[in-house]
Formats: C-alpha cells, structure tokens, sequence
C-alpha cells in the first residue's frame, strides 16, 4: 500500500483507472501530481515520518510543495501499471527536496524536481523537527541518478 524501498529510492505501483484519465483513455495531466503526492507521502510514511504526527506538534507543522519542476514525456493509458521512484535530496532547516519519476513498463513518462517545505499552519516556514530531519537523514542521495537515462533500467 505504501509502496517498497530498493536501496535509497522508493517505489509504489499504482494501477491507472478509468476515473485517472480524460475522455480518449489518456492520464488527465494534473492526476500525475496526485500520483507523485501519493508516492512522497508512501516514502515518508516508511521512513517513519508520519502527516499526522507533524500535525501534532507544538506548534502543528506540515509539509507543503513551494515549487516543482515537471517533465511530461509520454502518456500513461487506462489499465497501465505505473512505477512512482521517489529519491529525497535534501533534508535541512524547514527545506524537504525531492526527484520523482512515474514509469509504464521501465519507460520514463513523467519526471519531476520538488521543492518542499515545512511550515506551521499559519504559513510560516519552519525548521523540521529534529527527529524528523534525523529519520530523513539515512535516505538522502546527494547526487540523484540522470532520470532520462534510466529509461531501460529498474531504476533500482
């Protein structure tokens, strides 16, 4: 359900249905950004930084994308299994960055940079709890494999 670690980079399968797509059975563009949300999130949950244990802090933190680079480079279909990878990069002060890819059958069809941060629920950015950072720490990737050239590999 939350997807499965290989090395440093996470992985979930997702299955595209008909309610994923627009009318010709093609993935509507902004569904991409809900599978990649899902897959930050299953990474997160396993490396033991759980939503709703950030919600319950003093004061109530969460993490919010402040900007994302997208690369939409071929459609996913109704029926297609996808591969959400998800590498974090960065961990520090209130910043949380990320790569992600989503793949059908190994072939790149979408790529994303993501710049993240926690803030309070006033909108403040604040520094992580120390906790947080240090469960973040061990699954960082400094230098994040070259996405475009991975689309034969299982990128594991």
């Amino acid at each position: 359900m939350d997807g499965t670690f290989h090395d440093k980079i996470h992985r979930l399968e997702l299955r595209v249905y008909y309610e994923d797509t627009d009318f010709s059975g093609v993935v509507y563009h902004a569904n991409y950004l809900k599978f990649a949300e899902r897959g930050r999130s299953g990474f997160l949950r396993l490396a033991g930084v759980v939503h709703s244990d950030l919600l319950a802090q003093t004061p109530p933190l969460a993490f919010v994308v402040r900007a994302m680079k997208i690369d939409f480079v071929a459609p996913a279909r109704i029926d297609d299994v996808l591969e959400v990878d998800t590498i974090f990069t960065t961990a520090r002060g209130p910043r949380l960055t990320a790569v992600q890819t989503i793949r059908c059958a190994r072939r790149l069809l979408w790529s994303a940079e993501i710049d993240a941060a926690c803030i309070d629920l006033d909108g403040k950015p604040r520094r992580m709890p120390a906790d947080t950072a240090e469960k973040m720490a061990s699954w960082l990737v400094e230098q994040p494999p070259d996405f475009t050239k991975l689309q034969t590999s299982e990128g594991k």
